[in-house]
């Protein structure tokens, strides 16, 4: 019969006899948790070395000896010797030292199980009976999925501190989450989310996750930012975990920098995860690169509420630059004859592609001198974003063709 047991080994003696590719693999989980290791061996293979040269393990150039496991808290014996390796092992039983012996194939009085983490929680898989490896890897790989999609109940159920992450949800699907995101979703008390991003993930939340509705959309803020910040920081402080979940990237335009100073004048503890942001997904779900050689050597993001800035006025005119514009349906007619002020050419390309990355998405290609009666007649509407540069025409991305005889593009 075997019993899982957690072992805190940080600042402890862990001795490893044997330095070969086994110890090398195994070694890493140990140094992870901040033991002190000694490899005893008389040689030890290349990626031991590198260790030994780097400091993180103490190497002795020896056999080991009785004494070696004396004062040890763990032991881990994978000399390729049977006999060698039960003669550890057996010095281990003596002294009452937890001892992993490779050669067994009950592997010793202990074991090392199939390992997988998120955030603070551990699962280790392992036999009850015989010993499995691939079994074993493949059931902790199969949870490991399992966690990392957010599908198992991680939340806690004893309140500790509490506080705030700022997930950026990326574009909207949700297999576009970062895999830190989806985590602290599942581990979520309350979830204060936007309109846009993944809304479809918080029907996957245990039910008695509060969920609290703050999108915007153009022209109503129900919610103002102030009352907002003020949620965060209440709901942190009754010992909650809060996620503050918003569409994109919470530093690109989503007023995350206001919620982290809130927080932290606050004293909540907060931390942002990045998210996919619009000016690069959106495009790219439209077949845009927002650079791309030869034909764009930069980019200028800008947001359409509030006046046109020089900058944006030199981006717009600059042919080498593209121009990603968040927030500017209903700002393209200023956005144009800002544009065409600086002497951008009335047929540089734009590209508006609204609801990027769900299945409504939708493409308008058109041109400075046409984009505002085009928009119009298409009945663009937010959320959107507008592209102005060359990388915004039709057709960029398509192959260029062949020069006769030579077998290779035209440079």
């Amino acid at each position: 019969m075997t019993t899982m047991i957690g072992l805190s080994l940080t600042g402890r003696r862990v001795v490893f006899v044997g330095g070969g590719n086994v110890a090398a693999r195994r070694v890493g989980r140990f140094l992870g948790e901040g033991a002190l290791v000694t490899v005893v061996a008389p040689e030890v293979g290349s990626a031991m070395r590198e260790l030994v040269d780097a400091g993180r393990v103490t190497w002795i150039a020896r056999a080991a000896r009785e004494a070696d496991v004396a004062d040890a808290w763990f032991v881990h014996t994978a000399t390729a010797r049977t006999s060698v390796d039960a003669t550890v092992a057996a010095w281990c039983e003596a002294a009452r030292v937890l001892c992993v012996n490779t050669s067994d194939g009950a592997h010793g009085t202990a074991r090392l199980t199939a390992e997988t983490r998120s955030g603070d929680v551990i699962v280790g898989v392992a036999s009850d009976a015989g010993v499995d490896p691939r079994r074993s890897a493949r059931l902790r790989d199969a949870i490991g999925a399992a966690l990392r999609d957010g599908m198992l109940p991680l939340r806690r159920r004893r309140r500790s501190a509490g506080r705030v992450d700022l997930v950026g949800g990326g574009p909207g699907p949700a297999d576009l989450m970062t895999v830190r995101g989806r985590r602290l979703l599942a581990e979520a008390d309350v979830v204060v989310a936007d309109r846009l991003g993944p809304t479809d993930v918080l029907s996957e939340l245990d039910p008695d996750v509060e969920v609290i509705d703050v999108g915007k959309a153009p022209g109503n803020h129900p919610v103002p930012q102030e009352e907002i910040n003020a949620l965060l920081v209440a709901h942190a402080k009754a010992g909650k975990r809060v996620v503050r979940l918003k569409g994109g990237d919470p530093f690109v335009f989503g007023r995350g920098g206001e919620e982290v100073t809130a927080c932290l004048a606050a004293g909540v503890p907060v931390e942002v995860v990045p998210g996919l942001t619009s000016v690069v997904s959106v495009p790219q779900a439209a077949g845009i690169p927002v650079t791309h050689r030869g034909t764009a050597a930069g980019l200028h993001v800008a947001i359409g509420q509030g006046p046109v800035t020089a900058a944006t006025r030199a981006a717009l005119a600059d042919d080498t630059i593209t121009t990603v514009i968040l927030m500017g349906v209903a700002a393209l007619p200023k956005l144009v004859a800002a544009a065409l002020a600086a002497g951008a050419p009335a047929h540089r390309p734009v590209a508006i592609v609204e609801r990027g990355h769900t299945p409504s998405q939708r493409t308008t290609r058109t041109t400075l001198a046409d984009a505002v009666t085009d928009a119009a007649a298409a009945g663009v509407s937010n959320p959107a974003v507008i592209v102005v540069g060359d990388v915004a025409a039709a057709g960029l991305l398509l192959p260029e063709p062949v020069a006769a005889g030579t077998g290779d593009p035209p440079r």
